[in-house]
């Protein structure tokens, strides 16, 4: 019989992985050997996992570095117009797979690796994240950098480089704890410091009118110094850069201000400005106003718009003096996107440095900043959107608060002309919120200070020109617009699940992963045996894999053949954690009932962080293991069903369960979930959709089908006819003797023997004031999930329907997402053109 493939030997064949070539391997070899012998010759002699793992980052990342020289010169040369993408949040991951990956080096430095006698998976496993992100937002800044380097746009991604990402997750007793994650602790082979083009950054002060002009005077200054991240196209040669800050005091912080006495302490104090670029604020779709957020997202603006417009007078390689000094044509060489309302600032702060500082009259630079800028938005629920109160303001950044004061007079000045007489509307449509303190409404200034502003999704740019936004779309409806959410095929199909890329490539070759439309051509295959057979396998390869990661890192022994039924994302009441327990209870229940039925067996994964100050979010949680601990030591229940808490859910982890996924749990209330990305995610990695019509769920069923997706409940105008009559959780208890019996369990003890009232604030929400209606799409979910479980029983049927949705996946690439942000907002044109590499003549 013959011995089973190897992971290395499957990788072998691989030919989306790139070739080894015998110099290849050589060179790498050496290159490698070469890195380890300098970590070493400093001060030991026995190389660690770690040494080995930095002497592979290094040698790929020799790779990276001419061919990220050779773009900066290409783009210097050609002077492209450029984009500038500001975000709070990068959510990167790992570097080291998806630059080999993208580099076509992943077999070639395999095969090096385990000449040398190492094994490559266990040194990318050393690795930390790069967890500068809480969720969606984060990841799709990630997701475009990967697309905008392959597309060959000439695109920066600014932030800041937190010192302590997204903190770690772990489940003790059943409750989540978080951990610092100091992610950095071991160094980060991926960044380069750039002290060169380190910036001022000012706070605090005050303002002078003078003859001259306007003067912010007697501010602090903290330092903003850059680290580079080099950003790899997919094989086209083009190495882009995320450009992060990090915060440093000033050499003479605090000690002008202190007699001799005060200097211990003033150098300790050094530690306030340093604080700035400490930690990432860890809420999603949650706003918390508090000054050192409003101090980061300043930090990011500031330091950026000083380099853009240093970048945009020199525009000449390695060249210092400025050669273009007209501001005028800023618009024409220089597009800003603002991922949400976080990087805000950036439109007064332009407006201050064109005004104030370049001189130019107040119309002139408005014009600038309206065509330079646009703005993404990223939610609807109130709870998230920015608003600043006026009083922090006038003391953090006072001249800003004069700017902003004095967009607002004239665009106030506009509508009045607009529409006469209609002050409701005025009051609705002010950058300062008058009720309940001053607040400055920063939503309303990025539509204002924008040409363009989108949504995520279809159905949500809808919702925000119906709804929030209703008023700026009546009177600017040009500047609407939608750009629909997409992911890397590269990171979430060829590195995550190079068994499925592979089997996709013997049918339709490789050029998908860079055009993924062509995915549609799979529908073919659609009644081909061999095809359905082969996706099936890579499933059930995936699933055993996974299973085994489980046994290893959690202890827990799960059924590979079960049905792998998956829910991971933020911990919110709004994505509905709390509908997929009443499944799970309902499921228990009627085992129990019934165990001889032939049911079908399921895993049940949820996984996600709660933000720390969020209350329900962790009782969510602690609900969820504890109904794990009963159902999954009841000897009646067996193998028929567990349930699984993944702790700690990130973007590596992601990587591992999504591709071993059967059922994508997608059950937001209809109207709440801007796009959602991880559905994508699932569908590209062949699970089936479980969901509402909500989101990008209703543009996925859309491309592969309505028939192809599990898609139940509330549609977004049933909620809306819902809420004006009321929503009445009582009537549905009532009426459902299964729900009854499940809020009985929670509510009487049942999953909490030693506290029968643990879970008493989580039954009074769901009774009382439940803003998402959990129970009013109970019925058809459990319906809907028995309709699921009937086509797992068949196994080829649901093979042909996960083949219909890979098929129709190629909309949900960010590659077409940034081609239409490039053409239709930032007037530029994507090109797949490859560049000469370093080694190539020019």
């Amino acid at each position: 019989m013959a011995k089973p493939l190897t992971d290395q030997d499957k990788r072998k064949q691989i030919s989306v992985r790139g070739l080894a070539g015998v110099e290849n391997v050589t060179d790498l070899k050496t290159n490698f050997n070469r890195h380890l012998h300098f970590t070493l010759v400093k001060d030991r002699n026995v190389a660690t996992k770690r040494d080995y793992y930095f002497a592979l980052a290094n040698t790929v990342r020799d790779f990276l570095v001419g061919r990220w020289i050779r773009t900066q010169q290409h783009y210097y040369e050609k002077d492209p117009k450029r984009v500038y993408y500001l975000s709070l949040e990068f959510y990167m991951g790992r570097t080291l797979q998806n630059t080999m990956v993208n580099l076509a080096l992943e077999n070639a430095c395999d095969e090096a690796t385990y000449q040398l006698g190492l094994d490559m998976e266990e040194l990318q496993d050393i690795e930390e994240d790069a967890g500068l992100g809480n969720g969606g937002l984060g990841r799709l800044a990630a997701c475009f950098l990967d697309s905008m380097a392959s597309l060959g746009l000439a695109a920066y991604g600014y932030g800041i480089r937190y010192e302590f990402g997204i903190f770690n997750q772990k489940i003790v007793d059943g409750w989540q704890v978080e951990e610092a994650d100091d992610w950095l602790r071991y160094g980060n082979p991926w960044e380069k410091a750039r002290p060169e083009y380190m910036r001022p950054v000012h706070y605090y002060g005050r303002v002078e009118h003078t003859a001259e002009g306007v003067k912010w005077v007697d501010t602090q200054v903290v330092l903003a110094l850059p680290y580079d991240t080099p950003v790899p196209g997919y094989r086209n040669n083009i190495v882009n850069t995320m450009r992060l800050w990090s915060a440093k005091a000033p050499c003479d912080f605090n000690l002008k201000d202190f007699n001799v006495g005060g200097y211990i302490q003033a150098v300790l104090d050094r530690n306030l400005a340093e604080n700035i670029s400490r930690v990432l604020y860890p809420n999603d779709n949650f706003f918390e106003g508090k000054e050192l957020r409003l101090k980061q997202e300043y930090f990011v603006v500031a330091a950026t718009l000083q380099d853009i417009i240093r970048r945009f007078k020199a525009s000449k390689f390695g060249s210092t003096e400025f050669v273009r000094l007209d501001l005028s044509t800023l618009p024409e060489k220089v597009a800003i996107q603002l991922n949400d309302t976080h990087p805000a600032l950036a439109i007064p702060e332009l407006m201050r440095t064109l005004v104030d500082i370049e001189k130019l009259d107040w119309d002139k630079a408005w014009d600038i900043v309206v065509r330079t800028c646009a703005y993404t938005n990223h939610t609807v629920l109130p709870e998230a959107l920015e608003r600043w109160p006026v009083d922090l303001f006038h003391n953090l950044l006072p001249r800003h608060l004069e700017i902003i004061y004095e967009i607002n007079s004239r665009h106030l000045e506009r509508i009045g002309k607009l529409y006469p007489g209609d002050l409701d509307r005025l009051r609705r449509m002010s950058l300062i919120e008058e009720a309940d303190g001053k607040k400055i409404n920063m939503a309303h200034l990025c539509i204002v200070g924008s040409h363009a502003v989108n949504g995520v999704a279809r159905i949500h740019s809808e919702i925000i020109k119906a709804t929030v936004f209703k008023d700026f779309y009546e009177s600017d409806p040009e500047k609407f617009q939608n750009k629909t959410n997409g992911i890397t095929p590269r990171r979430w199909l060829v590195m995550c699940n190079p068994g499925l890329a592979e089997v996709i490539a013997e049918r339709i070759g490789e050029e998908y992963i860079r055009d993924l439309d062509q995915l549609k051509t799979l529908l073919e295959f659609v009644d081909d045996d061999t095809f359905i057979r082969d996706v099936a396998k890579v499933k059930q390869e995936n699933k055993m894999k996974f299973s085994a990661y489980l046994e290893e890192h959690y202890k827990v022994k799960i059924n590979p053949n079960s049905m792998f039924d998956v829910q991971v994302k933020r911990i919110h009441e709004y994505k509905r954690q709390l509908l997929n327990c009443l499944h799970i209870i309902t499921l228990y229940n009627r085992i129990k009932k019934d165990p001889k039925k032939s049911w079908t067996p399921r895993t049940i994964m949820i996984g996600g962080k709660a933000a720390p100050g969020y209350h329900t979010a962790k009782m969510i949680i602690k609900l969820i293991t504890s109904i794990g601990d009963i159902v999954n030591n009841d000897p009646v229940v067996g193998d028929l069903l567990k349930v699984i808490y993944l702790e700690n859910y990130r973007v590596t982890l992601a990587e591992k369960v999504i591709p071993a996924s059967d059922l994508s749990e997608q059950i937001s209330t209809a109207g709440t979930e801007a796009s959602g990305t991880g559905n994508m995610k699932f569908m590209l990695n062949g699970a089936l959709t479980i969901g509402t019509m909500d989101g990008a769920n209703v543009e996925m069923a859309e491309e592969a089908g309505e028939e192809n997706l599990f898609i139940f409940g509330m549609r977004v105008a049933d909620v809306e006819a819902m809420d004006k009559i009321g929503y009445d959780a009582a009537s549905y208890y009532n009426r459902l003797p299964e729900l009854k019996q499940a809020m009985d369990q929670i509510s009487g003890g049942f999953f909490s023997p030693g506290q029968p009232d643990l879970f008493r604030d989580l039954v009074n929400m769901l009774m009382q004031h439940d803003r998402f209606k959990v129970f009013a799409d109970y019925e058809a979910y459990i319906q809907t999930q028995d309709r699921v479980s009937t086509l797992y029983k068949d196994p080829k049927a649901w093979t042909k329907m996960v083949i219909h949705n890979i098929a129709g996946c190629g909309k949900f690439s960010s590659d077409r997402t940034i081609s239409q942000y490039a053409r239709e907002i930032w007037g530029m044109e994507p090109s797949l053109e490859k560049i000469a590499a370093p080694d190539d003549p020019r």
